[in-house]
């Protein structure tokens, strides 16, 4: 379904050495279309994309992406995962299954493996507590913050991963890319999703018409 895909060699042992070439694109979409009418598709539109990737979005109503954890940093995409800058077709996230969890993104010092330096980390929660409208982190729970600010957006569809209901740190992390082994295995225990879970979630979804 793609613009463009990057084509690597079979027996290549990286992707180095790939190019770019055509997709399917609007012959695929316009196949599938006729066949089953309106798409349930979601454009991951996330990273460099090109006008003529948008532009195919459009055409066929697919919706975007917003990643909320990426609006407050050096992201070039930022403003437009800022839910001020929303609009209506977009599918809107905390943070998505190869970010960090909100509670371990906001608690990360910028070292190891993250690619923020102490600094950014500084100057993105500076940002953050000024946009989202809160100051005393001892006080803030960050993972409720950010999902108030998404289900609070325009955004048709806002989605919030468990380890975020859950507040979870960085231990329950669904994927850090470029690592080989032991992503995908993070599981939630019996028990965890509590009565009160469940009445917060439900205020706010009532709050918001969700």
């Amino acid at each position: 379904m793609e613009e463009a895909y990057w084509e690597v060699p079979a027996g290549a042992t990286t992707a180095i050495n790939g190019r770019w070439v055509k997709g399917p694109g609007e012959n695929f979409l316009s196949t599938l279309q006729d066949a089953f009418g309106e798409l349930p598709i979601v454009a991951e539109n996330l990273g460099v994309i090109t006008p003529p990737v948008e532009n195919l979005r459009r055409k066929f109503g697919l919706p975007g992406m917003a990643l909320l954890q990426l609006a407050f940093g050096n992201d070039p995409q930022g403003p437009s995962f800022r839910p001020h800058n929303y609009s209506r077709d977009l599918v809107a996230y905390t943070g998505g299954h190869d970010n960090d969890t909100t509670v371990g993104w906001w608690t990360s010092a910028g070292a190891g493996d993250s690619t923020r330096t102490p600094e950014d980390v500084r100057k993105e929660h500076d940002f953050a507590r000024a946009y989202l409208g809160f100051q005393n982190d001892a006080d803030a729970e960050i993972n409720w913050i950010l999902i108030r600010a998404v289900l609070a957006s325009v955004a048709d569809v806002a989605i919030i991963p468990l380890q975020d209901v859950l507040g979870l740190g960085a231990e329950a992390r669904m994927n850090l890319p470029g690592r080989v082994s032991g992503n995908w295995k993070w599981r939630y225990r019996p028990g965890a999703l509590t009565g009160e879970l469940s009445a917060r979630l439900r205020s706010l979804t009532k709050l918001y018409d969700r």
